[in-house]
């Protein structure tokens, strides 16, 4: 993968979970601390060098409000920080990073550095103001432990084999690291009632007359309002959409069909969730395929590529941040 890309995904990936768990403490800056919370669920090798060592989401959570604690205590402050609630980040606004994690970002994708989170990783724990080194001794580790351990699994990474082709269909796959086990995650991505708080683009789903088993149809609705409450506008051909589940083989595996049945031209779209036990939760892999325009359609698209290419990673972004958010 091109390094700019990486970088960018990676980015985007952080961010999001960041200020997620910002969001959860009502704070509108994610600093140093969220970027290491979002780095313990990332998919990326950092997020497994982390988990290996015992740190998951919730004791990483406890040390970083602990620290938040110990700071006030040390300038005379004695008070107990009010719980954090749920994530909002999708129904507020104002969110951004604060100048030192904004530079350390930049400073992970420059010359001679890969942009990944392996490297956001690196030069996180070497920051020099010692917050990190403080929550990571919290958590029973090191700096030193944290980058002996990355560049172990690092050194062990093979190359990947390309992805199979399916002939007259395209394909876009993401990785997904989720903090939950494998069960609790297939029965979310499996339940056609659940299909709304994962696909953007339904609303509603009427589950009142099938059952949920593999061949069963059911219609799904555009939703009318974003998660912060603005109004949506849905063209009238793609306000229906039909869901079909495909293939249910639980708990590793299951298939979504999608169409819109008032949309004569538009192509069905295949989400695959595959899912597999991993340190600390679920490793999901999360498929998108759909068919190629035969004919002059197909001379056309290609010069779309590129924009239906980022319309598909936006698609799959949205759909993997659903599922992990779910289970935090």
């Amino acid at each position: 993968m091109n390094k700019l890309v990486r970088a960018a995904q990676t980015s985007q990936s952080l961010s999001l979970s960041a200020m997620e768990e910002a969001s959860r403490t009502g704070q509108r800056e994610a600093d140093l601390e969220h970027l290491l919370l979002a780095l313990v669920i990332t998919d990326q090798s950092a997020g497994r060098a982390l988990r290996e060592l015992g740190i998951d989401i919730e004791s990483a959570r406890l040390a970083v409000r602990q620290q938040h604690e110990t700071q006030l205590a040390a300038l005379g402050i004695e008070a107990s920080l009010p719980a954090a609630g749920p994530i909002v980040f999708h129904e507020t606004d104002g969110y951004t990073w604060t100048k030192r994690a904004t530079d350390l970002l930049a400073r992970s994708s420059g010359r001679g550095r890969a942009g990944d989170a392996a490297a956001v990783l690196r030069e996180l724990v070497a920051e020099p103001s010692g917050l990190i080194a403080d929550l990571l001794q919290r958590l029973g580790t090191t700096p030193a432990e944290v980058t002996t351990h990355l560049d172990r699994i690092d050194a062990a990474c093979e190359t990947s084999s390309p992805r199979p082709q399916t002939n007259g269909r395209a394909t876009m796959t993401s990785d997904t690291f989720v903090s939950a086990p494998v069960e609790q995650v297939w029965s979310f991505v499996s339940d056609p009632a659940r299909v709304p708080d994962w696909e953007p683009s339904i609303g509603e789903v009427d589950t009142t007359d099938h059952e949920a088993r593999v061949d069963s149809v059911w219609e799904g609705r555009a939703p009318g309002h974003r998660p912060d409450g603005r109004p949506t506008k849905v063209r009238p051909d793609f306000r229906r959409r039909t869901i079909e589940l495909v293939t249910a083989q639980q708990p590793e595996r299951a298939v979504w069909r999608f169409t819109y049945p008032d949309a004569a031209n538009a192509s069905p779209i295949t989400t695959t969730f595959n899912l597999a036990a991993a340190t600390g939760g679920t490793q999901v892999t999360i498929t998108l395929s759909w068919s190629r325009r035969p004919g002059w359609r197909r001379v056309v698209g290609i010069a779309l590529r590129p924009v239906q290419k980022f319309v598909m990673w936006m698609l799959l972004f949205q759909i993997g941040g659903a599922v992990s958010r779910e289970f935090r």
